[in-house]
C-alpha cells in the first residue's frame, strides 16, 4: 500500500496511522510473527481516515492543499500530457515575462496553445518565475499567443495557479488593469475552443487574465476568488490571524463555485491531492481535454462564441 505524503496539522491523524503501521511491519520483521490480520485492520482504518478527511477539507485547509510545495505546476503537466511543446516567448512591447509560460504543442496528434502560470519549484525559480505573479507583458504575451492560436485555428488550454497579477508600481505604470481587461474582451470573442483548468491557486484578476473559457474547471483542492484569505483578513479584521474564517466567508472551493455556477465541473485528484500522484492527475487532464475538444470542435464558432459569453454574462445576475 503506498503511503501518503503529510505535510499539514490536519493529516495528524494519518501520519499517526501510517507510523503504527510501520511499527507492526518492523516488529513482524524482526520476531516473525504473523501480524497481517493487525495490519489488515490498520489499513483499513486507515484507509477509512483519508477519505473522511480529505472529503470534509475545509475551506482554509483547500488553500493549504492548493500551495502544497510538491503540487504539480503548468510545465509539469505539460510534460505528462503534451507529446511535444514548443515555447514561445514576448510581448512584443516589453520584455517576455517568465511568470506566464505559452507555446505550441501536440495531444495525442492534436496541436494547441497552452498558456499557464508558473511559480516555480525552489527559491531561485520561484523567484525567476516571480512566484507565479504576472505583469502586464505577460497578460499581453498571452493575449499575442491566442491571437496566433486563432490565426492557425488551433484550441487554447489555459492552466491558473497564481496568487495574483504582480502589484508593484511599475505594473501599474506599465498598464496591469488594462492588460487583464483587454484578455477578458479578447477571450470572451476568441474564434477557436478555449478550455480553463484551476490546478492551484486563482486569486483575483491574475487568474480571471486567461481564465474566460468555454469550458472552465477546478481541481478538486484549489480555491478560486476575488481576493485571497489573508488579504481579506488583513482588510476586514486588520490582522492575517483571521484567515480561517475568511477563507470560509469567501465561499472560495471547488464546490461553491460549482454550486454558484461560476464554473463547469470539478475535477477529482487523488486521494491525498494531486502531489501524492501527479501522473493520475496528469491522466485525468489528458482524458478531459480530448472529451471537451472532441465535442467544441463539431460546434459552429458563432454558437460557441455566443454560449460563452451567455456563460459569463449570467454570472451576478440578481432577477427581482
Amino acid at each position: 500500500m503506498e503511503q501518503i505524503k503529510t505535510s499539514f496539522d490536519f493529516e495528524k491523524p494519518i501520519a499517526e496511522l501510517e507510523q503504527q503501521i510501520e511499527k507492526v511491519k518492523q516488529v513482524a520483521e524482526k520476531t516473525k510473527v504473523d501480524m497481517s490480520a493487525t495490519l489488515t485492520e490498520l489499513e483499513e482504518k486507515l484507509d477509512k481516515t483519508q477519505q473522511t478527511l480529505y472529503s470534509n477539507l475545509t475551506g482554509w485547509q483547500k488553500v493549504q492543499m492548493s500551495r502544497h510545495p510538491e503540487r504539480p505546476q503548468t510545465l509539469d503537466y505539460i510534460g505528462m500530457i503534451c507529446d511535444d511543446f514548443i515555447e514561445l516567448h514576448g510581448d512584443r512591447t516589453v520584455k517576455d515575462d517568465k511568470a506566464i509560460i505559452g507555446g505550441f504543442a501536440t495531444i495525442d496528434g492534436q496541436t494547441v496553445m497552452i498558456i499557464g502560470h508558473q511559480k516555480g519549484k525552489n527559491t531561485k525559480e520561484r523567484q525567476y518565475r516571480n512566484f507565479g505573479m504576472a505583469n502586464p507583458e505577460g497578460y499581453r504575451k498571452a493575449l499575442r499567443l491566442m491571437r496566433l492560436a486563432e490565426k492557425f485555428n488551433k484550441p487554447v488550454i489555459s492552466f491558473i495557479d497564481t496568487m495574483g497579477a504582480y502589484p508593484g508600481l511599475e505594473a501599474e505604470e506599465r498598464g496591469q488593469g488594462e492588460a487583464i481587461a483587454r484578455n477578458l474582451l479578447e477571450m470572451s470573442v476568441l474564434k477557436v475552443p478555449i478550455l480553463c483548468f484551476i490546478v492551484g491557486e486563482g486569486a483575483s484578476g491574475g487568474a480571471l487574465g486567461i481564465g474566460i473559457g468555454d469550458k472552465v474547471y477546478m481541481l478538486e483542492h484549489t480555491w478560486y476568488s476575488v481576493i485571497s484569505p489573508e488579504s481579506c483578513s488583513s482588510i476586514l479584521w486588520r490582522s492575517w490571524d483571521y484567515k480561517e474564517r475568511a477563507a470560509e466567508c469567501l465561499k472560495l472551493t471547488s464546490e461553491d463555485m460549482f454550486k454558484n455556477k461560476l464554473i463547469d465541473g470539478i475535477i477529482k485528484e487523488p486521494l491525498g491531492g494531486a502531489h501524492q500522484n501527479p501522473e493520475l492527475m496528469g491522466q485525468t487532464l489528458k482524458k478531459q481535454i480530448l472529451d471537451d475538444l472532441r465535442v467544441l470542435k463539431k460546434e459552429k464558432t458563432e454558437k460557441m462564441i455566443t454560449a460563452r459569453i451567455d456563460k459569463f454574462c449570467a454570472m451576478g445576475v440578481v432577477n427581482e
